[in-house]
């Protein structure tokens, strides 16, 4: 199998083939080198920095593995994490990024979050001379964002409905985040490819997926349309992250409408596991490496840290495409068990 570097940054993007061997593509793009070890051994030390961390949110299972890898690696590379949950509050994100200001870290790591909301703040940490890194938000105070490659994953998604649906059909779209940088790359993707595709049809009005209660709150609204659109009369259900399509598949599933799939963006386990039951409407889910995320966010601040000036303004963190016929090996390859 050809493997290329796990950490994969970006000038510039060559435009991909609209008939990509999706398969083919997963298997060859996202191995992990053999060498990744030894590229750890390489990290300068993070001895007497302390790192300040400010999270959106930690509830759900991709923001909980950043996070963790996060504090992990400040940790292993001899540092002190100064770690905030902002819980899903903005405005506590906010105040806890004011706190972190106050006590001068040596670096600040800043992941996800409404980017027109925050980027008022992450100015104030550059005016601050503070250095700053950003996981999963685009900004142009950040000197580097570690991130999937979120065009990608939103391209990759949307081929494998289109080829699954042959290139014809309805489709419920779940557009509730379009704030967050990340999810409007995947919903921008989407829209992309489906340009080519005319006779699938994206229902409107768009549904808005909430926070918290993801996933009841999905149920009740998929339930709902079921109602309203006989079988036959929707095709797939997609969504920019994967909390929304564990509601969507479960009232699908329970409404034993087969005729509907449904697609995502995340790879949790549970919704891998999902997708790996034969039995399940879940068709694909594009898996991220969240803890890998994290951990490289800290390696590239440790490296500006020790002088490095050659970062580029992104790193990206190969994703998978989860289906059927592959589950059961990307399991393996994330280190996830069923649920797990």
């Amino acid at each position: 199998m050809i493997a290329r570097n796990y950490l994969t940054t970006k000038a510039n993007k060559q435009p991909h083939r609209i008939l990509l061997n999706l398969f083919a593509v997963a298997a060859i793009m996202f191995t992990l080198p053999a060498g990744a070890e030894q590229q750890d051994n390489d990290v300068p030390s993070l001895q007497g920095k302390r790192i300040g961390i400010t999270v959106a949110g930690t509830d759900h299972y991709w923001d909980l593995k950043a996070y963790q890898g996060q504090i992990d690696e400040v940790k292993r590379l001899g540092g002190t994490p100064i770690a905030l949950d902002g819980g899903r509050k903005e405005a506590q994100q906010i105040a806890q990024i004011q706190t972190l200001i106050s006590q001068k870290p040596d670096a600040i790591i800043e992941t996800l979050g409404t980017a027109s909301v925050l980027e008022p703040w992450l100015k104030k940490i550059r005016a601050a001379n503070i250095p700053l890194f950003t996981i999963d938000t685009a900004s142009p105070s950040s000197i580097n964002v570690t991130t999937s490659d979120n065009f990608y994953i939103g391209e990759q998604l949307a081929l494998k409905l289109v080829n699954d649906l042959h290139g014809e059909g309805n489709i419920l779209v779940f557009n509730g985040f379009y704030g967050v940088p990340v999810v409007a790359m995947r919903y921008d993707q989407l829209r992309a490819v489906l340009k080519w595709y005319p006779k699938i049809n994206i229902i409107q009005p768009e549904l808005r997926d909430v926070i918290p209660n993801t996933v009841q709150d999905a149920y009740a609204q998929i339930s709902q349309l079921l109602n309203k659109y006989p079988k036959g009369s929707v095709q797939a259900i997609w969504a920019a992250w994967d909390v929304p399509q564990i509601g969507a598949t479960q009232a699908i599933d329970a409404a034993g409408r087969s005729d509907i799939k449904t697609y995502a963006v995340d790879g949790s386990p549970d919704v891998v596991s999902l997708v790996k039951d034969p039995k399940s409407s879940a068709a694909a889910v594009m898996a991220q490496q969240p803890y890998l995320i994290g951990k490289t966010a800290v390696q590239n601040a440790a490296r500006y840290l020790a002088g490095d000036r050659s970062l580029p303004p992104a790193t990206y963190v190969p994703a998978i495409l989860v289906t059927k016929e592959n589950a059961t090996e990307v399991q393996k390859t994330l280190g996830q068990s069923d649920g797990k």
